[in-house]
């Protein structure tokens, strides 16, 4: 059992923008170092690395770069957003089973200044692919609009309630002074007349672009209590991808609004030893927000189609049924596939988030629904 075997001790992040000018190695460096840092390890004390596939920047090079000593385990996770959480989680079960003893997960994104994945024609035509991109699901913002269409039309959800979920994150982003949407107010108006990406999702549906790298450092749980700053205990993990699973719009499943946080909630509240209703603070992965109230069902903070009517009444604010992205998440933050979602988890349990949630000791982290994913239950 992984159960609070391990804990988050330290945390880094470079600064979020549009345009950085550093390489994706030295921003990840740079994250990793503030990392260690603020854990009080040496580099030379790291063993263990965990990133995504689509980091380009290696565990070799990085490893070189900041000095460290013999590494024991490395592993990469795919698809994505998805694989955010599960970094975590598998340098947590290498730690708690001895494989290693510091572990450091970390993710390094040129996608503001960088170019967009999909105009990359090489690589755009697996072969599920081949029946829907000549067809014009392009980009992720088009498989997820038919999703949401589908969502809209089976559950009467509105664009009042995506509304809902970009304002909760823009409102904390105003409160966070690292956050790209920082004093940048989002109003009702603005988010109904702003321009089309792929209808129905609108610009503020969309997750921002962004230069930036993010890390954090992860070590027995024993360890932990001596370390720099107060833990945060890695108390459930999971990864989910379901049967017939196609990623964004799932066709092949019996029920596509059935996606892979269905499957990772299962397993990621089986070895629990609280449930939804216990859970202080979410940070849940906000690509587009029409993932959100898909999550929160998914999860179990509501019935099947309840996901889009659980964001009113101020739900998803401070102060309401579940306080939501505290940092601003991608939609507000910053856009590095989702892993300062995990950072924000950690604050908030720690009690430094810039939107501090009173007494906040459980927080639930996910990864990208729609793809084979992953998730975190922390607690103080």
């Amino acid at each position: 059992m992984l159960k609070d075997a391990t804990a988050i001790v330290g945390i880094g992040q470079t600064a979020f923008a549009k345009q950085l000018p550093e390489s994706e190695r030295t921003l990840a460096c740079r994250a990793i170092l503030a990392a260690l840092d603020d854990a009080g390890i040496a580099p030379s004390e790291v063993d263990a690395f965990a990133s995504y596939t689509m980091e380009e920047t290696d565990e070799v090079e990085v490893a070189k770069a900041i000095g460290a000593g013999d590494v024991t385990f490395f592993s990469k996770v795919g698809y994505g957003g998805g694989g955010s959480c599960a970094t975590v989680a598998h340098l947590a079960a290498a730690v708690a089973t001895g494989q290693a003893t510091v572990g450091v997960a970390w993710r390094s994104r040129k996608r503001g200044s960088g170019p967009r994945p999909w105009k990359n024609t090489a690589v755009q035509l697996p072969t599920p692919g081949q029946w829907t991109r000549p067809f014009g699901l392009l980009r992720p913002a088009d498989e997820i609009g038919m999703l949401a269409r589908r969502y809209m039309h089976e559950y009467g959800a509105t664009r009042d309630h995506l509304f809902n979920v970009a304002l909760a994150c823009r409102n904390r982003a105003n409160q966070n002074p690292d956050a790209i949407m920082y004093e940048r107010p989002l109003t009702r108006e603005m988010y109904m007349t702003s321009r089309w990406i792929s209808e129905p999702l609108c610009l503020f549906d969309n997750c921002l672009e962004t230069d930036g790298a993010l890390a954090c450092v992860i070590v027995s749980a024993e360890r932990a209590r001596d370390c720099r700053r107060r833990p945060v205990y890695v108390h459930s993990a999971a990864q989910g991808l379901p049967a017939q699973h196609h990623g964004m719009v799932n066709y092949w499943n019996d029920d596509p609004l059935s996606g892979p946080a269905w499957t990772a909630a299962r397993h990621l509240w089986k070895t629990a030893d609280f449930g939804p209703q216990d859970v202080d603070v979410a940070q849940i992965y906000d690509a587009f927000t029409p993932l959100v109230p898909l999550s929160l069902e998914g999860y179990g903070f509501c019935g099947r189609g309840e996901g889009a009517a659980f964001t009113e009444g101020g739900a998803l604010e401070l102060g309401g049924r579940l306080p939501l992205n505290t940092g601003g998440g991608g939609l507000s933050e910053a856009y590095v596939h989702g892993f300062n979602l995990i950072n924000e988890g950690v604050k908030q349990l720690r009690g430094t988030s810039t939107a501090q949630v009173p007494s906040a000791a459980t927080c639930l982290v996910t990864a990208g629904e729609g793809v084979p994913t992953s998730a975190l239950l922390l607690r103080s």
